[in-house]
């Protein structure tokens, strides 16, 4: 297949594809990761809240679920999936795994800026009479904003590596064009254009997520 048939019958579809299966997930996982690396932060036993249970609970599922790799793990919940969105396959149902799999690495990702935020800072807000939610939002996260965005980024690179795998096995997208169209019909072409599309689409938003942090920093 030459490029020009590449860019007219497959490009556009696996790109938004391939868009939809990042996309959607980056952003519930983000508020899920969040969510989780709040909590983390406030219930360690020096933070806001000290909690030992709540906080073990919590770090134990994260570790659990990261633990699992993705191809392995979108096995796994397939009844989960299923469950939810009704079908096993199509981009719908890949989005299922691929926010599971990585709200728990996000959460790290965020915890990690969040605890390197001064101490100092947090100690000022609190003799200023600052509230833990005031703390947490106005000071913890304002200040640990470019590191976040930083993690956020490389997390959605992970992500896009995951639209790939999960495109192999059922879902649209680079995978399966790479698969279907370049291993199975054994047309060497199209997987070098699939694999540069991939390494191009790395390459935007990591372009894009130097420029956030720079702002922010």
């Amino acid at each position: 297949m030459s490029i020009s048939q590449f860019l007219n019958e497959l490009f556009l579809d696996a790109l938004g594809e391939t868009l939809y299966m990042t996309l959607v997930p980056t952003l519930v996982a983000t508020i899920i990761g969040f969510i989780m690396a709040i909590i983390l932060v406030q219930t360690k036993p020096n933070g806001l809240s000290p909690n030992k249970t709540l906080n073990s609970i919590v770090g134990f599922i994260v570790n659990i679920l990261r633990s699992f790799p993705f191809i392995i793990l979108m096995i796994a919940i397939m009844p989960l999936t299923r469950f939810i969105v009704g079908t096993n396959i199509g981009e719908t149902a890949a989005i299922v795994p691929i926010t599971i799999g990585s709200a728990p690495f996000i959460a790290r990702v965020i915890e990690s800026a969040l605890n390197e935020v001064d101490e100092g800072l947090i100690e000022a807000a609190k003799s200023f009479g600052a509230t833990k939610s005031q703390i947490i939002f106005k000071v913890m996260i304002k200040e640990a904003m470019p590191s976040i965005v930083s993690g956020i980024t490389l997390s959605i690179i992970s992500i896009l590596g995951c639209t790939a795998m999960a495109g192999t096995v059922g879902a649209g997208g680079f995978g399966k064009v790479a698969m279907v169209y370049g291993y199975q019909r054994f047309d060497d072409n199209v997987m070098l254009y699939t694999v540069i599309a991939l390494a191009i689409l790395v390459q935007i938003i990591q372009s894009l997520g130097n420029l956030l942090y720079k702002k922010l920093k």
